[in-house]
């Protein structure tokens, strides 16, 4: 079998040599057209969609059914299945979602990724495809210079759309007429009559094909061309799709690479799927491939005719068919052509049935054993003893991997995630410093002033890396509303990084307390608590807002400037007792300076929390800040 790939493989190769490089440029164009219009028609849908897509995503359940629909819904919108797995591993890796609702999406996404192959069946043989593609560009040319983004999203869907069947059309004319070469026909005969071992051959190279491009329509593309010319029989072009079904998890495994355990085991997941469904179609592979065609030849017509005319008819009559220079002036030529064209719809019609038929099979076995999917997988992908390990003191990020996700849009989820574990760091900080300020043991308060400036350091280090990362999504495609997202998240994980300063510089100031053994008295201690305690509360009511995203409301900001208005009033009210105090001689001026210095960065605090929560509800910025 291997040696049998590679003779196929260097026959096809050599022949191609003796094709003309303006040839073997076209084919490549051809095929590059096709994957281009595809990606074109699915970023398009996926920009269009923007925030329904992420809800429709976050709407999901621990329902495995609803989930599974999703994946159905999705993958038949966005028109790419590694697409929407790609997705499902990024919010794994996120922690949007869980393993076990990603399992069920996935195997929705298997069935939703034959919607695509049912329009190339519909629409690619049964109609002259230049006829109402190239229409097109005249709708879709213009939508791509209005201004509203809408309107420009749905633009470059109708292109993507039109690339995508002209790709098509160009494969089909650009394929080297193999007939007119021997030695590739032998090849081919020679390896598809060694029985079960040509569809192991056959799904092989459909399964290389896939990886190479990454995309399992264009190698049913592919396969529909060859059988509709007659190359290859129904069973073998079957076996192709089959192949590229397995090889188009490439996509997702290569996403997971730098994510999280969980995000590895969402791919493992899709790969398991996908492994196990071929397993038991190529254990029956006669008997389904019998059962395909009876349904086939039962609604359209049967798929294995085409082969048979091409090697059993005149064979200038066939590449005269097949190159449309036929003469259909002629009455009978009409007929034949008519036939011929009705006989290469059964073969497009019979490969969609055969994939999608195979997709239901799957999920409605398969997805009763979710749970099982789940501990299988994570038997196969076992955790690392660092990724158990508690967040305390990592300063690198959680849930953001090294590269970017399938899309920019969903990427925002993922960012805002590293929002909240900085946040959550963040407000750690809070309880370190009111540890210092009781704590007599120097030991004990020299440790804790450590663990401040390691923390500092961390939220330093997370606002860069988070920015630089939501600088690379905004270079992708976005909608409006996601562009202006971006802008606020930046703004809040600024806040959120002055507020880690403001806690390093209490921590400074008490640290110099100490080594000055400055004392405070009983009311300042009372006071500085009351103040403290205000910004705890304020801090809850801007982790609540975080924690809320999408539905924090100006009522959340007008909550948190009362509380802020609240740290502004007894501030004021501290700084005039200070110097009352001072003057009456009830402390040292270092005393009162070191107290007053804690009490504004307090203060501080309040005003960056009301930042981050105006931010939140998207006003602009400075509005609603109280000094």
């Amino acid at each position: 079998m291997k040696f049998g790939c590679i003779f196929v493989a260097q026959t096809i190769y050599e022949r191609l040599m003796n094709f003309g490089i303006l040839e073997v440029l076209t084919l490549i164009g051809s095929v590059g057209m096709f994957l281009y219009g595809m990606k074109l028609m699915s970023e398009g849908l996926q920009k269009a969609a923007g925030n329904k897509l992420r809800n429709i995503l976050a709407l999901m359940t621990n329902n495995k059914f609803l989930g599974a629909l999703t994946g159905i819904f999705i993958t038949a919108l966005v028109q790419s299945s590694s697409a929407t797995t790609t997705m499902i591993v990024s919010f794994v890796n996120a922690g949007l979602i869980s393993l076990q609702q990603s399992m069920a999406v996935i195997f929705g996404a298997n069935v939703g990724t034959t919607f695509t192959a049912w329009i190339i069946s519909l629409f690619g043989f049964k109609v002259d495809i230049s006829a109402f593609a190239i229409p097109l560009f005249a709708f879709g040319v213009p939508l791509l210079f209005m201004k509203k983004s809408p309107y420009t999203n749905w633009g470059e869907f109708l292109i993507g759309f039109a690339l995508l069947f002209l790709g098509l059309d160009f494969l089909n004319g650009a394929v080297p007429d193999l007939k007119s070469n021997p030695a590739i026909m032998d090849a081919l005969r020679r390896y598809s009559d060694l029985g079960f071992w040509s569809v192991l051959i056959f799904a092989g190279v459909g399964l290389v094909l896939t990886m190479v491009v990454q995309a399992s329509s264009a190698t049913f593309a592919i396969a529909l061309i060859m059988c509709s010319k007659g190359w290859i029989t129904f069973d073998l072009a079957a076996a192709l799709v089959l192949g590229g079904n397995i090889g188009t998890c490439i996509t997702p495994i290569i996403a997971s690479v730098s994510g999280n355990v969980m995000a590895k085991r969402a791919a493992a997941g899709h790969l398991l799927f996908n492994l196990l469904g071929s397993v038991w179609a190529l254990a029956i592979y006669r008997p389904y491939m019998k059962l395909i065609s009876w349904i086939t030849t039962g609604c359209v017509g049967d798929p294995n005719e085409i082969y048979k005319f091409a090697n059993n008819a005149d064979p200038a009559v066939v590449a005269s068919l097949m190159d449309g220079t036929i003469d259909k002036s002629l009455p009978e030529n009409q007929a034949l052509v008519a036939s011929f064209a009705a006989m290469q719809y059964y073969v497009s019609f019979g490969l969609s049935m055969f994939h999608t038929v195979f997709n239901l099979i799957n999920i409605f076995v398969m997805i009763w054993f979710t749970k099982l999917f789940v501990k299988v997988v994570t038997l196969l992908v076992p955790s690392k003893k660092e990724e158990l390990s508690d967040i305390d003191g990592r300063p690198h990020l959680e849930f953001i991997s090294g590269g970017l996700m399938s899309t920019s849009e969903l990427s925002i989820l993922q960012a805002h995630k590293e929002i909240l574990v900085m946040s959550d760091r963040t407000s750690r900080m809070h309880d370190m410093v009111g540890q210092m300020y009781s704590e007599k043991n120097s030991d004990e308060f020299a440790s804790l002033f450590e663990r401040v400036q390691k923390y500092e350091n961390i939220s330093d280090n997370m606002e860069v890396e988070i920015a630089t990362y939501l600088s690379k999504v905004a270079d992708g495609r976005l909608s409006d509303d996601s562009k202006h997202s971006i802008q606020m998240k930046l703004r809040e994980i600024s806040e959120i990084e002055s507020i880690g300063d403001s806690y390093y510089n209490m921590a400074r100031i008490l640290q110099r307390r100490n080594e000055n053994r400055i004392e405070f008295t009983a009311d300042m201690n009372l006071n500085f608590a009351e103040m403290f305690d205000l910004v705890q509360k304020a801090y809850n009511q801007m982790a609540d807002s975080l924690l809320n995203n999408s539905h924090a409301s100006s009522a959340d900001l007008i909550r948190t400037m009362k509380t802020e208005s609240s740290i502004n009033a007894m501030r004021n009210k501290l700084k005039e007792r200070n110097i009352i105090d001072l003057n009456e001689g009830k402390y040292e001026y270092a005393t009162g300076s070191a107290y007053m210095d804690l009490i504004i960065e307090c203060e501080k605090i309040g005003d960056y929390i009301v930042n981050v929560v105006e931010a939140l509800v998207d006003l602009k910025p400075g509005k609603g800040t109280t000094e």
